[in-house]
């Protein structure tokens, strides 16, 4: 379809003069395409002189499509020796066809941007290349070559602002940061190449910037780059890194959001870029960003003077409510939750707020609305810069010239559109409002906050100005939600043993401004559990994961949550920052668990599965890291490698929140004597030393603590037994010489990580154990015995204890490891262990029923108990609140019901444990 078919709306000529004499000037054209013509040169002198330059031109326009002409400049192959004067001939095309498409609305505002953009790729890459190209052949840039001439001898122009996004408006300049890639030349030739790359870097600018009798290309901004006012207008790549890993500023950060390589050297640019990406994108939620960003805003209007509310003569890109306020708006969320979410990490404006709703960061209604106002206003920019090619955003001042900027947008009434521009800007500042500038606390409770503040003087998350300044709006909320829950007081002290532990608060205050929801959140965390309040303090990060917008999603599995870990993992290329990655996500997990359980979106069953997957994607992950990094040194592992197999706990799939974790690590060489590495290693060492690799890669503390404490005293031979047993040797102990104990901690066996066919072989070496099936003599007599040692290491317990002495958690979880024996049951879990015993004569289907539910209480309070601290349960050990969350958990009314009820379960199964055994020793005398 041709332009003239595609034209939805006319410019109304402000002058007849001019629009008839450039319609004059196209003849034997279409009335539709005279009339935009004779509409936007007589409202727009610029676009009526590009016409007067380019008629025989713009003719073809009527009946070919935009995208045609286009093309065909974008296409273009400058090769005459006047490259100043084909590039500003072409910017003349484009600029008309650009207009004329934007003032038709043949094209929307995106492919009107998108075209300047790519035409000033286009400029700015063959200005470069052909500067660098005439270098090298006069001897300039050492070392280089005519064919490296294509890629800019590893000159890279970034393409900042607007053009890096693609948003370039009509009469924008452009914003470049130019840097050359140092790797290329030999140290001795630095200083020359150097020297080289400015001179080409200022004869670029002239290039594009002169205004000469052919007009201009573009106006040429550099002052983007690293330390503007004292630094080359080109530097090295490796300099401008070190600036922005030492010195970048939140504003920079910003700037590369939209920084895109256009020019010269692309993959040297866009892996400059890939090396910035943690600066730019953090990788933990950046609430203080709001902050730094509103003074920015506050700076610029003191600066520019913008504060009054006339329409006429309005800045609208830096006014509040313009279209600085709108890209603020998307720019600082981006900043906030990029790093964490990739899908955040858009270029352009309304990519990002599209982006933003929908990852749920702005509701859609705010996207929609800020979309339709950055839209308007461009559209308006543009028309301003038409006028007379001026880079300007101010709205006229005189009637007349308001006028003019009505009709060219093909209205005729300047005071309707004054109306819209007003809706518009308090629209647009309102949302601004809203998220930068927060209400301040009123006057009565100042005094009251000043009494904290002198309290916790000396505490270092209150140390600085910045931070006292963000708690003075944040703690009245705060102190209101405290005083209105179950234990004011409690609440109170935990929240102060957590800003104590905090080493800084601006951060998280910050996260608690833009979160009311998290600081209700916070406070049943400080009223149930103070000890989890303190390990907030110490790992504040964590609460980034309460508001990454998927915090309270079903849970996703093991293998999701494996497969995300891997790819964290992936993202970091030092064995030490896996391990540290690997200590942060798991914690962000085990605090999602913790608080789903307190606030009762799981129970307590639900929680232990999600505490077990968890630990089981952190083992397998590690497994591979440890592997992977273990044979960079020693050679890859020989024959079918290791496994790792979980006992006890981790191997039903079932913990708490301080479990630790029962491993066994089994290989199998195959024929291999040795590993194959630069320093190949017997078997025995291998893997010996493999594993020890994996328990410090699990246990070690690092910067970011540690991950879980391993017991490998399950191992064949125990503590006196090599740290890593031989798939053959496992299999003859276990069938010859292991005690009933170790067959106990066999039935919840579960092989985790290595080659399939290993774990598959070692769960065959379990399952023929299981099967054999056993003395109930001997494994009875055995279990006695073991009883009694465990009752006489803790003679006592006190009356809240669940775990330890007759019909306590432990004992229960013997008998039904016994009964799993006994019956062959190859299940790995208790209540199904249960089950499947009631096909043997030790117990009957009533009993398996009274056992598992004297069991799940006994669980429940135990889970609630851990999560809850570190002190054993007490009428004292609990706030009201934590007591509440035991009380439900446990479906009970009271702590006399609770304590009823656990001493009926633990009597019963007391009794039915010692019916069923032989009679302890002092009880057979």
């Amino acid at each position: 379809m041709g332009f003239s078919e595609r034209i939805t709306r006319l410019p109304v000529a402000f002058s007849s003069e001019l629009g008839d004499e450039a319609a004059a000037r196209i003849p034997d054209t279409r009335d539709q395409f005279r009339a935009l013509v004779r509409g936007a040169a007589g409202s727009a002198p610029f676009l009526a002189e590009l016409m007067r330059k380019e008629a025989p031109w713009i003719a073809r326009l009527d009946r070919t499509s935009p995208e045609a002409l286009r093309d065909e400049i974008l296409a273009s192959h400058f090769t005459s020796s006047d490259l100043a004067t084909e590039l500003r001939q072409a910017k003349r095309r484009i600029a008309l066809l650009c207009g004329l498409a934007d003032l038709g609305g043949v094209w929307p505002l995106e492919t009107v941007t998108q075209c300047l953009s790519d035409f000033a790729d286009l400029a700015v890459h063959n200005g470069v290349t052909t500067l660098v190209s005439a270098a090298i052949s006069r001897g300039i840039l050492p070392g280089l070559t005519e064919e490296d001439a294509a890629q800019a001898g590893g000159l890279c122009i970034l393409a900042m602002g607007k053009h890096g996004a693609g948003e370039l408006n009509y009469s924008s300049d452009i914003d470049l940061i130019c840097l050359f890639d140092e790797t290329r030349f030999a140290p001795s030739d630095y200083d020359t190449a150097r020297a080289g790359f400015v001179r080409i870097t200022r004869q670029l600018t002239a290039l594009l910037s002169d205004n000469t009798d052919q007009g201009y290309v573009f106006r040429t901004d550099l002052r983007l780059r690293p330390d503007a006012a004292v630094t080359p207008v080109c530097i090295a790549m490796e300099a401008a890194e070190r600036y922005y890993e030492s010195v970048g500023r939140n504003w920079e950060r910003a700037a590369f959001i939209k920084a895109r390589a256009c020019a010269g050297d692309i993959a040297a640019g866009q892996a400059f870029l890939d090396r910035l990406r943690p600066f730019v994108w953090r990788r933990h939620l950046d609430f203080a960003t709001i902050e730094d960003t509103h003074d920015m805003r506050l700076r610029i209007r003191d600066h520019k003077g913008l504060h009054s509310d006339n329409i006429d003569g309005r800045n609208i890109k830096l006014a509040p409510g313009g279209i600085r306020e709108i890209e603020f708006f998307a720019q600082t969320r981006q900043l906030i939750a990029g790093g964490r979410d990739p899908s955040l990490q858009k270029r352009g404006t309304v990519e990002a707020l599209s982006a933003l709703a929908g990852a749920g960061w702005i509701p859609s209604e705010t996207a929609e609305t800020l979309t339709l106002c950055y839209r308007d206003w461009r559209e308006i920019e543009h028309r301003l810069q038409m006028v007379a090619d001026a880079q300007t955003h101010s709205l006229p001042k005189k009637p007349d010239d308001f006028r003019r900027l009505t009709n060219l947008m093909g209205r005729e009434d300047p005071d309707q559109l004054r109306d819209e521009i007003r809706n518009r800007i308090d629209t647009v500042s309102h949302h601004a409002v809203e998220f930068f500038e927060p209400a301040q606390p009123p006057s009565e409770a100042l005094s009251e906050i000043q009494t904290y503040l002198a309290k916790w003087r000396g505490v270092p998350a209150l140390r600085s100005p910045r931070s006292v300044a963000i708690f003075k709006r944040v703690f009245p909320g705060m102190l209101e939600r405290f005083r209105a829950a179950k234990d004011p007081d409690a609440a109170l002290v935990a929240f102060e043993r957590f800003i104590a532990g905090l080493p800084a608060g601006v951060q998280v205050f910050s996260l608690f401004e833009a979160n009311p929801d998290l600081v209700d959140l916070f406070v049943d965390v400080c009223t149930a559990s103070p000890d989890l309040a303190e390990y907030l303090s110490r790992n504040a990060k964590v609460l980034d994961a309460v508001i990454a917008g998927e915090f309270f999603t079903p849970w996703p599995g093991v293998a999701v949550l494996k497969s995300a870990l891997d790819q964290e993992l992936a993202k970091e290329e030092d064995y030490e920052a896996k391990l540290d990655q690997a200590r942060r996500w798991k914690k962000e997990w085990h605090f999602r668990s913790s608080v789903h359980f307190l606030r009762g979106l799981t129970d307590s069953q639900e929680a232990s599965i999600e505490y077990g997957d968890i630990a089981e994607a952190v083992v397998m992950a590690l497994f591979d890291v440890v592997t992977e990094q273990f044979s960079k040194k020693h050679g890859v592992p020989p024959g079918r490698g290791a496994a790792v197999l979980a006992m006890g706990s981790l191997g039903a799939g079932q913990l708490n929140t301080r479990s630790d974790l029962d491993l066994i690590v089994i290989y199998d060489p195959g024929e291999a004597a040795q590993s194959d590495g630069l320093r190949p290693l017997s078997i025995r060492p291998y893997f010996a030393r493999l594993t020890q690799a994996l328990i410090t890669a699990i246990t070690a503390p690092t910067a970011e603590g540690k991950l879980y404490d391993v017991d490998m005293r399950l191992r064949p031979s125990g503590q006196s037994g090599p740290v890593a047993t031989s798939l053959a040797a496992f299999d003859s102990y276990q069938k010859t010489e292991a005690w009933v104990w170790e067959h106990l901690a066999l039935t919840r066996a579960r092989a985790l990580a290595g080659a399939p066919s290993l774990l598959a072989d070692i769960e065959a070496v379990r399952t023929d154990v299981l099967s054999a099936g056993a003395g109930a003599a001997q494994v009875f007599e055995e279990l006695g015995q073991m009883r009694k040692r465990l009752f006489d290491a803790r003679p006592g317990r006190a009356p809240w204890d669940v775990k330890d002495g007759p019909g306590g958690v432990q004992d229960i979880e013997l008998f039904v490891q016994a009964l799993a024996l006994l019956s062959g049951a190859l299940t790995r879990r208790a209540p199904e262990q249960i089950e499947a015993a009631t096909t043997t004569k030790f117990i009957d289907v009533a009993q398996a029923r009274q056992l598992s539910a004297s069991l799940d209480l006994l669980r429940h309070v135990q889970s609630a108990t851990r999560l809850l601290g570190t002190a054993p349960l007490s009428e004292t050990s609990l706030s009201g609140s934590g007591w509440q969350i035991v009380l439900r958990v446990a479906g009970c009314e009271s702590q006399q019901h609770l304590q009823d009820k656990i001493e009926e379960c633990r009597n019963w199964a007391a009794k039915l444990i010692n019916s069923t055994l032989p009679p302890l020793p002092e009880e057979a005398e």
